[in-house]
């Protein structure tokens, strides 16, 4: 599960480079790229992706649960000199760019924009909140369509405050299942849950510091349905983690009232 931040994996590095040698090491480290600059970059490719992508509207026309399997977005076509051709079935089809809403929000001191694709809002009365867990599945890909990770048992919660900087702000613009069904074999069926598709610049993803499999300053394009949701205190003060976020920026991490260097949420 590739969304959580990488610390394991810099420990790993470090672990590595400490073990060798001296005369073994010959490391050259590379300054991050400027966010702001990297913003522009990230923003500029995901509107050419939008574009020049489209999806299977018209199949969600219709009061079914729909999966993340039924989303299928394609390239437009273009001709022996590499243009682009007008949209396929018009009636049926829609350009991304035409369908996604735009939001924006300030993380280390940037202004971001990220977009969603809203198959369905979800019938649900709760709205997750930004440091809850949440019950969902999911697939993540690149823009070059490669899928690089993906989770599909929805009875294993998900703590948005360890996941990536993008998840805590789509989440909780959807709302979660209005009934479920526990089968004969322990499993769930859900209905009338959330589901769509989130764009989100590097700099709300993995920016510098990916998983193996992501390129660094990568964007990056999340399928998910979303089923449950659970308010967290973390540190079972009686007082939900959310109300813990004293300055309102959606960051329990930089709350630390007493000064003791632990934030309040877990202190």
């Amino acid at each position: 599960m590739k969304l959580k931040n990488s610390l394991i994996v810099f420990l790993l590095l470090v672990v590595a480079i400490t073990s060798c040698k001296k005369d073994d090491v010959n490391i050259q480290l590379v300054p991050d790229r400027d966010r702001t600059e990297q913003q522009v970059v990230d923003k500029d490719s995901l509107l050419g992706y939008m574009e020049t992508h489209y999806y299977n509207a018209s199949t969600f026309d219709g009061s079914a649960d729909f999966g993340i399997e039924d989303i299928i977005i394609t390239e437009l076509p273009q001709d022996e000199n590499g243009n682009y051709l007008p949209l396929p079935d018009p009636d049926n089809n829609t350009l991304l760019i035409d369908a996604i809403e735009t939001y924006t929000t300030t993380f280390e001191d940037v202004l971001y924009e990220y977009y969603i694709l809203r198959i369905n809002q979800g019938e649900g009365d709760y709205s997750p909140n930004f440091t809850d867990s949440v019950r969902l599945i999911y697939s993540g890909n690149l823009q070059d369509e490669e899928i690089f990770d993906s989770a599909i048992n929805p009875n294993v919660p998900f703590d948005l405050t360890g996941l990536i900087e993008g998840w805590r702000n789509v989440i909780p613009k959807f709302n979660v299942a209005s009934d479920f069904i526990i089968n004969e074999d322990g499993t769930i069926d859900y209905s009338g849950y959330g589901m769509g598709v989130m764009f989100i610049p590097s700099g709300l993803a993995y920016f510098s510091s990916p998983p193996f499999g992501v390129p660094v300053y990568s964007n990056l394009i999340f399928k998910f349905e979303l089923y449950a949701a659970e308010a967290n205190d973390h540190d079972g003060d009686f007082i939900d983690s959310q109300f813990e976020d004293l300055n309102g920026n959606l960051n329990v991490n930089d709350d630390d009232t007493d000064g003791d260097n632990v934030p309040n949420f877990f202190d």
